[in-house]
């Protein structure tokens, strides 16, 4: 008798302690699940709204820089007068302009959001730029260097 009733007490503690245990780890699991999942999901929404705040940021600087129209952006010298001989920048910018010409030529010139090209002009001159696009719309526009 006495070797029957020990094994029976320790068999009674045996389940306690594992059905203690297993529901502490599944406390715990659950916890950190929860944990997990939610700085997930605050993460997912921290990169949409960056993701959406760049969307707008590409769409103000494609509008800024012509969109979809065909259009001359810019034509401009730097600077507007100078000595003869002097290297004068003449500055361009075009947006869906499929060629671009530049008269009278220095160098070759290509449809470019922005581009600069070295003049030295001998007298007061008149450049004009001239862009055309895919269907053969023309656009121009013209700067004058004075020559001192």
């Amino acid at each position: 008798m006495f070797g029957d009733s020990a094994p029976q007490s320790s068999r009674k503690k045996f389940p306690t302690y594992v059905v203690v245990s297993c529901a502490a780890f599944l406390v715990v699991g659950i916890y950190l699940g929860w944990t997990f999942w939610s700085r997930s999901q605050e993460n997912r929404a921290l990169e949409e709204k960056i993701a959406s705040q760049q969307r707008a940021q590409d769409k103000r600087i494609f509008e800024a820089m012509g969109g979809n129209r065909f259009a001359i952006l810019g034509f401009y010298a730097d600077p507007q007068s100078a000595h003869a001989g002097d290297p004068v920048d003449l500055c361009y910018g075009v947006s869906n302009a499929q060629s671009v010409k530049l008269e009278p030529q220095s160098e070759p010139v290509w449809p470019a959001q922005s581009h600069c090209v070295k003049v030295s002009p001998h007298k007061t001159t008149t450049y004009t730029l001239t862009a055309e696009d895919a269907s053969g719309q023309t656009k121009t526009a013209t700067v004058v260097v004075k020559v001192q």
